[in-house]
């Protein structure tokens, strides 16, 4: 049954949209620098924009998915949004998607309750993936007015394809580095106060000890010596991805495109660093901010399945 719609609906809803933006156009941008290193150094020594179309990937189109949810319902309704996370699955499997989440989304698309998948993945312990956290920030967008709402509305949406509590933990962090950046535009608050936010209420665990180690490093430090310290997303999980997004996003708070470009270049995971990035970004620095020719790069966004 779907819920009554906030008042504040058409503001929640141009926010979240603002963020997919800056999610798609960063998703599009990473994932164009999975090259040949002969290739990769000098574009992103001399920053070349890569030429387009842009496609994105599955960061993309499961953050697609949650913002339709919300749209229909004004919350997380777990069912609908396995639902729709397996439809856009099944419309289109070649977006990136790993092993374990075509599992999953397979098998909810079949019918079996999305539960029962989460959980008994990786021998019951569930994902610790990064999967959460990619999709998360137009979810802090929307709830950006209530940081405690963020938190259980991000945990409830990487239940359904994470139930271990660090990609649970990933999706936190996100959506409130998302909802903080929102309300930063105008209080125009110390960027390193979004370390702050972040560990507030991010719960304990090994996504929370790396987000404390990004707090520590210098915003100053070169982005390659930022991945190496935290890791960026090479191994696809909570810890070694988040951490990362967060010192990006705090480095560049006013500046999508420096933002994405300090994040591409940490390598790694690059399409999923950056879709964080871009998403957390573009609510403080404002949709003028990304690129005119990178939102024209990036495929057209179909917002329903």
């Amino acid at each position: 049954m779907t819920t009554s719609k906030p008042a504040d609906r058409a503001e929640r809803r141009e926010r979240a949209l603002l963020s997919l933006d800056g999610l798609s156009v960063g998703d599009a941008f990473g994932e164009r620098f999975f090259l040949p290193p002969t290739t990769l150094v000098p574009m992103l020594e001399h920053r070349t924009v890569p030429p387009g179309p842009w496609r994105y990937t599955d960061d993309t189109e499961m953050a697609l998915g949650i913002v339709q949810v919300l749209e229909e319902h004004g919350r997380i309704d777990q069912g609908r949004l396995a639902e729709v996370f397996g439809a856009r699955y099944r419309e289109n499997p070649y977006r990136g998607y790993g092993g374990t989440a075509q599992g999953i989304l397979q098998a909810i698309y079949e019918g079996t309750p999305w539960r029962r998948v989460s959980s008994q993945v990786f021998d019951g312990t569930g994902s610790m993936g990064n999967g959460g956290a990619m999709r998360a920030a137009p979810l802090g967008a929307w709830f950006a007015d209530d940081l405690t709402r963020v938190v259980s509305e991000a945990r409830a949406s990487a239940e359904v394809t994470h139930f271990h509590p660090e990609g649970q933990a990933g999706a936190i962090a996100i959506a409130v580095a998302a909802a903080w950046a929102w309300q930063r535009r105008e209080g125009h608050f110390p960027a390193r106060q979004l370390f702050d936010v972040v560990l507030e209420h991010t719960p304990p665990g090994a996504t929370r000890r790396g987000l404390e180690k990004a707090r520590a490093l210098p915003l100053e430090a070169s982005p390659v010596a930022a991945a190496k310290e935290l890791g960026s997303g090479s191994q696809v999980i909570s810890e070694d991805t988040v951490p990362f997004s967060v010192w990006c996003a705090a480095r560049h708070l006013d500046h999508y495109e420096e933002a994405l470009w300090t994040t591409v270049s940490g390598l790694g995971d690059r399409d999923t660093t950056c879709a964080i990035v871009g998403g957390i970004v573009a609510l403080s620095a404002g949709r003028e901010s990304i690129p005119k020719a990178w939102l024209e790069a990036r495929e057209r966004l179909k917002l329903r399945a």
